[in-house]
């Protein structure tokens, strides 16, 4: 890379291609993106240029949005109309969905009308939904064709098409009628009727089914493609399992940003502005100077307690430390096994029983260890050990109960469960913490 880098400097670019010409489109891709960080767009897109044709157009759909809307931003129009026209269409349609409205206007009104009113169709699907992930591009099999007339077919269509390994069978109204795969025609005599060797009982999604629910599917099945239908079982296209491991590392980056407090965001971190990560971060750490405002207030109207009694203050930062992390344990927990899919929204009172077993558990263990603490290492009195201790174990009680259980109900109330993540449970785990405690502290204390 610092070679090809280096070459640019001194304006060598054929030596530049040479060293290009080797790599696979994967790494010429990420080359080209360091060469955009380091020489700027207008260096890289010589560079670009440089490629054969289909190379370029394969190292294109390579680069991380940003780097496209850049590229074509600097590339003539005749450019922008070959790249799109030559990408797989799920490829064109993510570019198309990132570039400016004048743009993709020229590029429909240089399209065919039946091409056009495809790449409408596709961009008017709901954004994450299996209709914006899928292809049209796919094996389409009649149930009365032979074997023989299968292969056949598949040698002449296959190069345009997503995947051959899995073909589909569609009756006379478009309707999705079963699958076969190609490893089962291979095995099979020529003269075998199609309609003898395909699978009926296949699993498809719906247009608009969520694509987290679909990446469920994948990974439940293991498919490598599935179908995609609309509400009349029609057959519109198909997800190959390349797109889902892209939105699989988009939704686990999803859930970590709300988990943290952040406003979900699939810019990476160099590419994104400062005035961005502003607007994500801000108004969670506004809502947590907020909480943590009510919580200083309630710790007030105990002005009284605590001026008696200093040391208590000492063991309130325990206390709502231990309780934070309880909850947010929890919450951790159930909101991957939601993603996952190990939980569903009706496993709730299994969720709440088997959370407050193991918060009592940890509860009594944690309680008992700084019962000793206190009493030995500290030299307080009885009375204070017990109250710190008694508080320990009904926060964590309280805080693994809530944290397993927010997510539950985000759930039920078709709420991302990631939100009720470490922020939002560490606040009212806070404000439960301090009533608590001192609430106990004037119960054991006569205070």
């Amino acid at each position: 890379m610092d070679l090809i880098i280096d070459l640019l400097k001194e304006k060598k670019y054929i030596q530049a291609r040479s060293e290009l010409l080797n790599l696979n489109p994967v790494d010429i891709a990420e080359i080209l993106e360091e060469v955009i960080n380091a020489l700027g767009v207008e260096t890289a897109v010589i560079l670009f240029r440089t490629l054969p044709k289909d190379m370029s157009v394969e190292v294109f759909s390579f680069l991380k949005s940003e780097q496209q809307v850049s590229i074509i931003n600097v590339i003539t129009d005749k450019e922008i109309h070959y790249i799109i026209g030559e990408l797989a269409f799920d490829d064109m349609i993510d570019v198309l969905e990132e570039l400016p409205a004048n743009i993709v206007d020229k590029i429909l009104a240089n399209s065919t009308k039946e091409k056009r009113k495809q790449i409408n169709t596709f961009l008017n699907y709901p954004e994450n939904s299996a209709g914006s992930l899928m292809t049209p591009d796919y094996i389409s099999l009649r149930k009365d064709m032979t074997v023989g007339e299968a292969l056949a077919y598949i040698k002449k269509e296959g190069m345009d098409s997503e995947t051959v390994y899995t073909c589909y069978v569609k009756d006379v109204g478009r309707k999705l009628y079963g699958i076969v795969s190609l490893r089962t025609m291979v095995i099979s005599d020529d003269d075998v009727p199609i309609e003898d060797i395909l699978e009926r009982d296949f699993v498809s999604v719906n247009v608009l089914d969520d694509q987290e629910y679909v990446s469920n599917i994948f990974k439940r099945y293991g498919f490598l493609a599935i179908p995609v239908v609309d509400n009349e079982n029609r057959l519109v296209g198909i997800i190959t399992v390349d797109d889902i491991l892209d939105i699989i590392d988009e939704e686990t980056t999803e859930d970590f940003q709300k988990m943290a407090g952040l406003q979900a965001t699939t810019e990476e971190y160099l590419y994104t502005s400062v005035w961005r990560h502003v607007k994500n971060r801000f108004p969670w750490l506004l809502f947590l100077m907020v909480s943590l405002m009510v919580t200083g207030l309630i710790i007030t109207q105990f002005e009284e307690l605590l001026s008696k009694v200093i040391s208590l203050v000492s063991y309130l930062p325990l206390l709502m430390g231990t309780g934070g992390n309880s909850g947010s344990q929890s919450a951790t927990l159930i909101v991957r096994g939601l993603a996952l899919g190990d939980i569903d929204s009706k496993d709730s009172w299994k969720v709440l029983w088997k959370e407050v077993r193991v918060s009592f558990i940890i509860g009594v263990l944690l309680s008992i260890l700084n019962f000793v603490k206190i009493m030995i290492l500290d030299g307080e009195g009885i009375f204070i050990a017990a109250t710190v201790c008694l508080s320990m174990l009904i926060v964590i009680v309280v805080a693994k109960t809530i944290g397993g259980m927010l997510p539950m109900i985000a759930k039920r109330l078709n709420i991302d469960p990631a939100l009720m993540a470490s922020p939002m449970i560490a606040s009212l785990i806070d404000m439960i913490t301090v009533i608590t405690y001192f609430l106990l502290a004037m119960l054991i204390l006569g205070i």
